[in-house]
């Protein structure tokens, strides 16, 4: 027996589906303005004021600015190198730690999980992880970005937890067989928690595409800058003259403009790309880390 909608509940509905239209709104906007903004003329944009849907004339000037300049290309290379080793470094040692943590005959687990729960909340800092750094001679390599965040604890804890939802029984069956703690690990703990994995990969490589600060803190040479750094030397130092050489100097401001949104188009599309293929994946690999403790 289908129950009848109070006035009050369509009210709510319609309260809710306004929040959520809004939400969207707010959100999709800036990607909008930003994207129509790097396809516009650059006279046309500077001068105008408002509301910005479609691209005022099209231009693809900013984009050929942006691909010619050698920085950007080198960027990439260094962001895909940090991407690829750090994402294989962080899911390795997350999974052999989350392996140890979830066997249950570990001698002292709960100790080393307290200990490692506590890193969340209290950490040395960034000077004495500098010092760290600089005198294991990671100083100034892609390395430096890679080696020190080799795990994450909060995402340790998720994997751990659904490492513990699988049967102990097959664990037994593959010991029995005389599998190997490696053999368990990669051939049977490994293949049933794809969702989980799938969710560490997404969180690992947003946070390595994304990470400029601790490349600011540890790398000079220019030429070992990852993409992000360039971007932000970029869009706060304004550094496009060498992009928008040959121009005047009122031309060459309002190229400067178009130029940092098609940076910003170029810095993200990758992971705007990406995302939707693991986005299956990412609440059905949340839930199955969080539903037990």
């Amino acid at each position: 027996m289908k129950r009848e909608t109070s006035v009050w509940d369509r009210l709510f509905d319609t309260g809710v589906y306004a929040i959520l239209l809004a939400l969207i709104v707010v959100t999709l906007y800036p990607l909008l303005y930003v994207a129509m903004a790097s396809l516009s003329d650059a006279g046309r944009l500077v001068a105008y004021k408002g509301i910005l849907w479609k691209p005022l004339g099209f231009s693809l000037a900013a984009y050929k600015s942006v691909m010619g300049n050698p920085g950007i290309m080198t960027g990439y290379r260094n962001t895909l190198f940090i991407l690829a080793a750090g994402v294989t470094v962080n899911l390795l040692m997350t999974a052999l730690g989350a392996y140890v943590l979830s066997r249950r005959n570990v001698l002292w687990n709960k100790g080393f999980m307290m200990i490692i729960v506590f890193t969340m909340f209290f950490h040395g800092g960034l000077i004495p992880l500098y010092l760290v750094v600089k005198n294991v001679g990671l100083l100034d390599t892609l390395w430096a970005t890679v080696i020190p965040f080799s795990v994450s604890t909060f995402n340790l804890i998720i994997m751990r937890t659904a490492f513990m939802g699988i049967p102990e029984s097959l664990e037994e069956s593959a010991k029995i067989d005389g599998a190997s703690h490696a053999v368990i690990l990669f051939r049977i703990i490994i293949p049933l928690s794809m969702p989980v994995i799938a969710v560490m990969i997404l969180y690992y490589a947003v946070d390595k595409w994304n990470g400029w600060f601790y490349a600011s803190v540890f790398i000079k040479t220019r030429h070992l800058f990852p993409l992000q750094l360039v971007l932000r030397e970029i869009l706060i130092s304004n550094s496009t003259d060498s992009m928008s050489a040959g121009a005047s100097a009122g031309d060459r401001f309002q190229i400067a403009e178009t130029i940092k949104y098609a940076t910003i188009v170029v810095a993200t599309l990758p992971v705007l790309c990406i995302y939707p293929f693991v986005q299956r994946f990412f609440v059905k690999g949340v839930m199955v880390g969080s539903l037990k403790g």
